[in-house]
Parts: structure tokens; C-alpha cells; sequence
């Protein structure tokens, strides 16, 4: 029987879990809807079940559990503070797991848990300047800077880049209060939600019949498939959002100087559809010395894993001290 840590990925739309081993090896996936419908309670018995089948394939008992979280995450609680679809913040869930599974329970930041990933399993291997950005239900952002990956006692550095105010004169409003950040102009729900309101509006596309029998059945892969077929709705709104995504990675680079930005979640299951161009838009608007120098844009090689390899990372590290 194999030695292993369970990581768990909490998400806005998905939590994704595995049984990790201490090479990083995944032994053992699973992934079910978040539940943002359900209490506190409710995610927590639900992770208890998916936790317990996973011991149950594995036949063994985990020696630890790390958990990634959106917002601002205390490593011993969970999830602090969290405006959104989730009904954890403020809620103990680390002590509780803990205390029902008998083993230890460490938590952070999904964004921060990315970049640990990539340092240690992944892009960001032999490189200490690197950054590393998800694409999916929002925006989530890791950095490591000088071969270090920092936390400061607001437990949010490194983790915030999304917000930064991309567009002032957005009609959208963030959680933060502003309007237009990269939030919500980059994520791939951004891009489901420019193609949905054309469609609201009745621009002529493919997607049509589809969105009006269900609009919610229109997401990121529709769209992608949409611009493939040529359909003139779905190509602006990809070439718009590819726009974003480019400025928002051009403030990444001013901001943290990386060698490398390493991008991962959901939507790079389509980077042949942006990677291309994302790369070129950044490598031609940014200020840096040699100004040949280019920026290296990479997709994660476990793209929707990511977050739970560095859950399972941190879960390692408490167990081996």
C-alpha cells in the first residue's frame, strides 16, 4: 500500500481532489460539483464522502490533507473571507476534517497553492521568478519571487493579481467594489458571459437554439467551438477577450518581473485558441531589459490539477514536520 496525502481543490464550479504520493504522483482523482448551493455543513460532509471513497480505492489510510481554498485562507481555519458562491467563510472546516479524520489539515489560497505546484512538479521547476495564473470560474494568481513563495500576515500576498483595475469604465462590478478588474474581463466565465449577452440580444449565431433552450448550457468550450466553426459572434468575443487576457498578463509582467508565467484551470484546455496570440500581445507591450527578451507563457502540465498538487504539497510538508 502506497504512502499518500489527499489534496482537495474547492472551486467556485468544481472541487477537485486526488490521493498524491510524495513525488507528486496522482494516484487517485475525482471531481464533483462545488455545491454552492449547499451550507457549510453540507461541503463539509460532502468532502467527508469523497474523502472516504478515496481512502477506500487507495485501501489505506492518508497521512495528511491539504486543502485549497479562493480568498483569503488561514492555513488552520480555512477559508477567512470569501464574498462568493461558497458558504465557508469564517467557517472551521480545517479543525473539523481534522478532527473527524484523525489526521492533520492544513489549508491556503488556490492561487498560492498553484505556484507551489508549479515550483516543486511542474513549468516553474529550475526557475526562481515565476508566476502562475488560472484561468477558470475567476482568476487566481501564485508567485514566487527570488526562488521564495511569500506570505504576509494578511495571508493575501501574490494572490490578488486579478483585481487589479483593468477597465474603470466596465458596467461590471467586482467583489472588491471596482469595476472592470481582470477578474471579471479574463476568466473564462468572462468569456461565456459576452457571448451569452449577445445572445441575449439576438445577434445570429450558431448558438441560438441552444442558448434559448437553456442559456446556462452555453460555456467557455461552447464558445471556443463556435469560433472554430467561424461563427462571427464567437470569434469577436474570443478575439476580445484574448485582448484582456493579454493586458492583464502585461500587468503581471510589470508587476512581479517573472522568467516565466505559467497559466493552468479550465480554459487552457482550449490555449491553442489564445496561447499564440496572448503571447505575442505580451512580448510586443511590456517594458523589460534586454527588451528582446521574451517573456516565457507556458500552459500547466496538470492544468486542472494544479491547485490540488499543491494542496497535497503542503499537506507533505505539515506531515513531515
Amino acid at each position: 500500500m502506497s504512502e499518500y496525502v489527499i489534496g482537495i481543490d474547492v472551486g467556485g464550479t468544481r472541487i477537485k481532489m486526488a490521493a498524491v504520493t510524495r513525488d507528486g504522483t496522482l494516484k487517485q482523482t475525482r471531481i464533483i460539483p462545488s455545491g454552492y448551493h449547499l451550507s457549510a455543513q453540507e461541503i463539509q460532509e460532502s468532502l467527508m464522502a469523497e474523502i472516504q471513497f478515496l481512502q477506500s480505492q487507495m485501501g489505506n489510510q492518508p497521512l495528511g490533507l491539504g486543502l485549497g481554498f479562493p480568498g483569503v485562507v488561514n492555513p488552520q481555519q480555512g477559508i477567512v473571507m470569501l464574498p462568493g458562491k461558497l458558504d465557508l467563510e469564517g467557517f472551521p472546516i480545517v479543525k473539523h476534517l481534522s478532527e473527524s479524520l484523525s489526521i492533520p489539515v492544513i489549508a491556503d489560497n488556490d492561487g498560492r497553492l498553484s505556484i507551489i505546484a508549479e515550483s516543486r512538479y511542474g513549468k516553474a521547476v529550475g526557475y526562481n521568478w515565476a508566476v502562475s495564473i488560472t484561468l477558470g470560474t475567476g482568476v487566481g494568481s501564485g508567485i514566487m519571487l527570488d526562488g521564495t513563495i511569500l506570505r504576509d500576515s494578511y495571508l493575501q500576498f501574490g494572490t490578488q493579481a486579478s483585481h487589479i483595475v483593468q477597465n474603470s469604465k466596465s458596467d461590471r462590478l467586482c467583489i472588491t467594489n471596482a469595476r472592470g478588474t481582470a477578474n471579471l474581463l479574463c476568466s473564462a466565465t468572462a468569456l461565456t458571459l459576452l457571448v451569452r449577452d449577445g445572445l441575449a440580444r439576438g445577434l445570429p449565431s450558431i448558438l441560438n437554439e441552444q442558448y434559448f433552450d437553456n442559456p446556462l448550457s452555453i460555456d467557455f468550450k461552447c464558445v471556443i467551438e463556435g469560433a472554430d466553426q467561424g461563427d462571427r459572434l464567437c470569434i469577436d468575443a474570443l478575439q476580445k477577450w484574448r485582448t484582456e487576457l493579454g493586458w492583464f498578463l502585461v500587468s503581471v509582467v510589470h508587476m512581479y518581473s517573472p522568467e516565466i508565467i505559467i497559466l493552468g484551470g479550465g480554459a487552457v484546455a482550449s490555449a491553442s485558441s489564445f496561447i499564440k496570440s496572448v503571447r505575442a500581445h505580451v512580448n510586443q507591450s511590456t517594458f523589460k531589459f534586454p527588451h528582446d527578451r521574451d517573456i516565457l507563457i507556458e500552459i500547466s502540465e496538470h492544468p486542472d490539477y494544479s491547485v490540488t498538487l499543491g494542496a497535497a504539497s503542503i499537506a507533505w510538508e505539515q506531515y513531515n514536520t
